[in-house]
């Protein structure tokens, strides 16, 4: 978090209360396209810190809004906010202002992302899911429940099982295993089981780890990812893939002017060269996967 973000949303939070934090949030104005793209080039090309601050303060009540959208799982609100409030750092380093976006539906998606691992690590003391598939069956199954009217909590009869199976494409195993920890609350592993306490509930511990053959699976699917990502870069020259490594595929992004000098070029001629380099590798990745975003190369 940068040095002019000194106090955090949760301290903030926990300073003004609920109801103060929201009316604060809400009380800051929207801003115009021209702004906002402003804001963010500033921060992008010049690690302006005031800009930075200016951008996402005023998108505090997005944050807000979606942590709402979780606070049934009985986690802390001023928590949910805190990791909604990194995802909005993640977007606002990553957003591209000459993208024909607002950065509010581009932060979204990064909110929305930090905020649910964050509840799928805490919820309970048993790992609930880590998959993206599962991740939607966890946040999906009671939505899906109410639905199709089934009491949540009760056993699935097997036609909402295969439904919701369907719905969501995963395995009924998977659904019914899901339900079942959903409907229950946490306990003691070493807790005894029945009357006569022979066996505690660790003796019936199923182990899910990855079976060898999906270890393989992931590691292939992203080394296939690597190469198509190679593969696109290879279609760059060699100043754009200069550009683009040191401005999307480094943790430390190289501002414009920077770069400008290094090559001997103005900053805007190196913004329209990553534009065009971007835009070739969008369509190399289209030729070679399809759609980028299903693919997961870049998120939605």
């Amino acid at each position: 978090m940068p040095a002019s973000q000194s106090v955090s949303p949760k301290a903030a939070y926990r300073s003004a209360g609920e109801q103060g934090f929201v009316k604060s949030a809400m009380a800051q104005p929207l801003l115009e396209r021209e702004e906002e793209q402003e804001l963010a080039r500033l921060w992008r090309e010049d690690r302006d810190e005031t800009a930075l601050h200016r951008l996402t303060e005023t998108h505090i009540r997005l944050v807000i809004a979606l942590a709402a959208r979780y606070k049934r799982y009985g986690l802390p609100f001023a928590d949910l906010i805190q990791e909604g409030n990194i995802g909005l750092m993640k977007a606002a380093d990553r957003f591209e202002p000459s993208r024909d976006v607002r950065f509010a539906t581009y932060a979204g998606w990064w909110i929305r992302s930090t905020i649910q691992d964050y509840v799928l690590r805490n919820w309970s003391i048993v790992r609930t899911g880590t998959t993206s598939a599962q991740k939607s069956l966890f946040f999906n199954l009671r939505r899906l429940r109410a639905r199709i009217g089934d009491v949540d909590g009760a056993p699935l009869n097997p036609e909402n099982r295969r439904y919701i199976a369907e719905e969501l494409k995963v395995r009924e195993t998977d659904v019914d295993r899901m339900a079942a920890r959903l409907s229950a609350s946490d306990r003691s592993l070493n807790a005894p089981m029945g009357e006569e306490g022979d066996m505690q509930w660790q003796d019936l511990l199923v182990d899910e780890t990855a079976a060898p053959e999906e270890e393989v699976m992931d590691r292939h699917d992203s080394e296939r990812r690597q190469a198509w990502i190679g593969l696109a870069i290879e279609t760059l020259n060699p100043r754009e893939r200069l550009i683009i490594q040191e401005r999307q595929l480094t943790e430390e992004v190289t501002t414009l002017e920077q770069l400008g000098e290094r090559l001997g070029i103005s900053k805007e001629r190196v913004r329209q060269i990553e534009a065009v380099a971007l835009t070739k590798l969008r369509k190399a990745l289209t030729e070679t996967v399809g759609d980028p975003v299903e693919a997961g190369l870049v998120p939605g």
